[in-house]
C-alpha cells in the first residue's frame, strides 16, 4: 500500500509540475502581438504626440524619390518657365518616329484618327470632336504644347501621364509634327539635289485604313481577298 501511495504522489507531482510549466507558455502565446494587431496610426489620424497633431510626418526637406530626381525640367514638362518650349530634348531619328507612330496609334488615334484630323473612331461614335492637328493654330503651336497637353490634359482630353512615359510623349509629339508635314509638304521642302521619297523611311509603317462599313474589324483587304469567319481567304 505504501508503494502505491508513493507512486500516486509522484505522478501527481509530475502532473502539477507540467501544468505549472505549461501555464506561462500558454500565457505568453496568448499575449503575442501579430502584425495585424500592431499599434499604428491610420492615415490622416490625429496624434497628440506632435505639435501639429498629424500622425503622418512630412518628408525631410530635399527628399527625392529614387529614380525621380527630374533635374531636367524641360524633359518632364515641355515648358521653359511659363512658356511652351519649341525644341526636342533629344535627337529625332527614324526609331523615335516609329516609336511615336506606334504610341500615337494606340493612345491618340481613337480620337484624333491616324492622320490627325480629329475624326477618330470614338468621335464617329459620338465623342466630342477634337481639333485637327492640321489647323493653322496647331501647326504654329510649339512642340512643347503637345507634350504639355499629353502630360496635363486639355479641355475634354484627360492627361496621359500615367499611361505614357515622358520619352514616349516626346516621340508622339515628334510624330505629330511628321503628320502635320505630311499633309502640308510641298516640293520646295525637299533639299536641292534630293528626290521626293516614294516610300516611307525605314521603320515607318503606313497602316491600311479600317473598313468602318463592314461588320468585320479586320483592316480593309486588297482586292481579291475576302474575309470569312474572321479568316483571310485568297
Amino acid at each position: 500500500m505504501g508503494q502505491r501511495r508513493n507512486k500516486g504522489t509522484i505522478t501527481l507531482r509530475r502532473a502539477v509540475a507540467w501544468l505549472l510549466l505549461a501555464a506561462p507558455i500558454l500565457l505568453l502565446a496568448g499575449c503575442r502581438e501579430d502584425m495585424q494587431n500592431q499599434p499604428y496610426y491610420r492615415p490622416l489620424r490625429e496624434n497628440d504626440f506632435y505639435a501639429d497633431k498629424r500622425s503622418a510626418r512630412p518628408l525631410v526637406a530635399g527628399t527625392v524619390a529614387r529614380s525621380d530626381l527630374r533635374a531636367d525640367t524641360y524633359f518632364y514638362t515641355g515648358r521653359i518657365g511659363d512658356t511652351d518650349g519649341d525644341y526636342m530634348p533629344f535627337p529625332v531619328t527614324a526609331e523615335v518616329l516609329a516609336r511615336g507612330q506606334q504610341r500615337f496609334n494606340i493612345y491618340c488615334s481613337p480620337c484624333h484618327s491616324e492622320i490627325g484630323d480629329g475624326n477618330g473612331m470614338i468621335v464617329q461614335r459620338g465623342f466630342k470632336h477634337p481639333p485637327s492637328y492640321h489647323s493653322e493654330r496647331l501647326r504654329r503651336a510649339p512642340i512643347g504644347h503637345f507634350f504639355d497637353v499629353m502630360t496635363n490634359g486639355y479641355g475634354a482630353m484627360p492627361d496621359y501621364a500615367e499611361q505614357v512615359p515622358p520619352a514616349d510623349r516626346w516621340a508622339i509629339a515628334a510624330y505629330i509634327r511628321a503628320l502635320q508635314l505630311s499633309q502640308h509638304a510641298s516640293p520646295t521642302d525637299v533639299p536641292p539635289g534630293e528626290e521626293i521619297a516614294k516610300t516611307p523611311p525605314p521603320g515607318i509603317v503606313i497602316q491600311p485604313p479600317y473598313d468602318t462599313r463592314s461588320s468585320s474589324t479586320i483592316a480593309t483587304m486588297p482586292p481579291g481577298i475576302r474575309t470569312q469567319g474572321g479568316e483571310q481567304k485568297q
